[in-house]
């Protein structure tokens, strides 16, 4: 450990019981691919997208890949001076103090434990489609809308990931390895086989790729580029599980930081190129197979791949299914460790501070996030499916809030070292700070749309739009329950188990 590690340790940070040494640089960039779970992404993202700013879908990805690149080099510079499974938490507390540390912890733990509810869903729908296309019998896709039966199928899926995650992160990567794997090869299969059918002029709507559809100024409105660009963001998420594994990685202090990097590239990389091949293939349009169509953007791939791939079209459910599956349980990992984390510095109670003697995983945090995001869905989904769509859209304001808090704490936290050097002035001033910037304008921005009732699925409360509700409902949620323990146990609070860096 460095000279700088041990000052940090001395600290304050501490270790927490996990197993070091765990995890490579190949396995933890395998894991982030799985977190942003590529092919459940795309099928989900494409038609959206597209929808707002048509051809120029390249151009916007290639927009929000710049705030999450930004991000993540400042991300590397917390890490290599401090790697703890905290992240965003530990570090903002560090450069903030325990008020701001605590919302931004709180921040990641509410958008992880709500997508993992979502990716839950998604399973289910696409397990439930692939057995009507191994069986041929059309009616098996449709017992996922028999409310009882999809909430204890969601809830297998749920306690399987759980098994899974808690067993630690050896059995975790032999899981990943072959469900990313799959879903790359896929992809892959199914971008040449369009961009094949072009070349050979039995494409749907055959269009020719050019340079404007890399120019995000040619997207129509600025309201327009504002949804693409929000939605891009979504599509990037998750990377920052490999920062969470740092007290389990081979080299702690450098190997997060670049399997972030390399995480993003990667998922630019295959995004682009899946991207390019479907607006080839299939033009904007709103015809049958238009990505411009509305009724094909639920699930781009499902209207796709039958006349992309042809008989292996069952390729694409299985990687669907594949992809939402293998982020259930790799999602599992980051608020598993940000609530040990908590729990550890006693800013959560410390039953969360809990580590499995056999598997050296977060034991009680793991089972936690699973009851909660398995209670999450339950509840809105019988509730409303408008209130679950709503939150899922909500996603975006959590996600810009902590990653934008701790970009800014990258900032504040090397303020001293700035300018010592250039390397310094750009790793960790320059870049975090506008990657914060821009997230917490985004955040901003999507907080006062979402107010429109019209944003999202349409619902409302009091005249004020749903989103907008549930998204500042969940971080307020956070607020009071700082609240609360800070009456339970202000010791944290007080800086008596991580204090703020001078």
């Amino acid at each position: 450990m460095s000279i700088e590690s041990k000052k940090e340790t001395a600290g304050g940070l501490s270790l927490k019981g996990l197993k070091p040494g765990t995890v490579g640089l190949f396995g933890a960039v395998v894991i982030g691919v799985s977190c942003i779970a590529p092919a459940y992404t795309l099928t989900a993202a494409l038609g959206p997208t597209v929808a707002e700013v048509g051809v120029q879908l390249p151009a916007i990805f290639l927009v929000g890949f710049i705030p999450m690149l930004l991000v993540a080099l400042g991300y590397r510079e917390l890490n290599n001076a401090m790697p703890d499974a905290g992240t965003s938490f530990t570090w903002s507390t560090r450069a903030f103090g325990p008020w701001v540390g605590w919302m931004g912890g709180w921040g990641l733990i509410a958008a992880t434990i709500i997508v993992l509810s979502n990716l839950a869903a998604v399973a289910v729908d696409f397990f439930y489609l692939m057995l009507a296309q191994l069986t041929g019998n059309p009616a098996l896709a449709d017992l996922t809308l028999n409310l009882p039966l999809n909430i204890a199928t969601t809830l297998v899926f749920v306690a399987l990931a759980c098994w899974v995650s808690y067993r630690g992160m050896e059995t975790t990567k032999a899981v990943q390895y072959v469900l990313v794997g799959f879903q790359v090869i896929v992809l892959a299969w199914f971008a040449i086989a369009a961009l094949v059918h072009v070349a050979n002029g039995t494409a749907f709507d055959a269009t020719a790729i050019t340079p404007d559809w890399f120019n995000p100024f040619a997207v129509e409105s600025f309201s327009a580029f504002a949804a693409g660009v929000s939605l891009s963001i979504f599509v990037y998420w998750g990377w920052d599980v490999t920062l969470t594994m740092n007290e389990e990685t081979k080299d702690p202090e450098r190997t997060p930081g670049r399997a972030a990097t390399v995480t993003v590239l990667v998922i630019v990389v295959l995004y682009l190129a899946v991207s390019l091949a479907t607006l080839a293939y299939a033009g904007v349009g709103d015809g049958e197979l238009g990505a411009g169509n509305e009724d094909n953007q639920g699930s781009i791939f499902a209207v796709l791949a039958g006349p992309v791939m042809g008989p292996f079209a069952i390729l694409m459910s299985l990687t669907v299914l594949s992809s939402s599956a293998a982020s259930l349980q790799s999602t599992f990992v980051s608020p598993a460790r940000t609530l040990l984390s908590m729990g550890h510095y006693r800013a959560l109670p410390a039953s969360y501070a809990r580590v499995s003697p056999r598997y050296k995983s977060p034991s009680y945090a793991t089972i936690a996030a699973a009851v909660a995001a398995a209670g999450f869905y339950v509840v809105t989904r019988v509730l409303s499916e408008n209130a679950l769509y709503d939150t899922i859209t909500a996603l975006g304001m959590m996600i810009c809030f902590y990653y934008g808090i701790t970009a800014l704490a990258c900032v504040w936290y090397f303020r001293a070292v700035a300018f010592s050097s250039a390397r310094a002035f750009l790793f960790k001033f320059l870049a975090p700070l506008l990657g914060g910037v821009i997230l917490l304008v985004m955040f901003v921005k999507t907080a006062s749309d979402s107010m429109d009732p019209a944003y999202g699925s349409g619902s409302s409360l009091f005249g004020v739009g749903l989103v907008f509700v549930l998204g500042m409902g969940v971080i307020l949620l956070g607020a009071v329950l700082m609240l609360v323990m800070y009456r339970v146990n202000p010791a944290f609070f007080r800086g008596e188990t991580l204090r703020k860096a001078s």
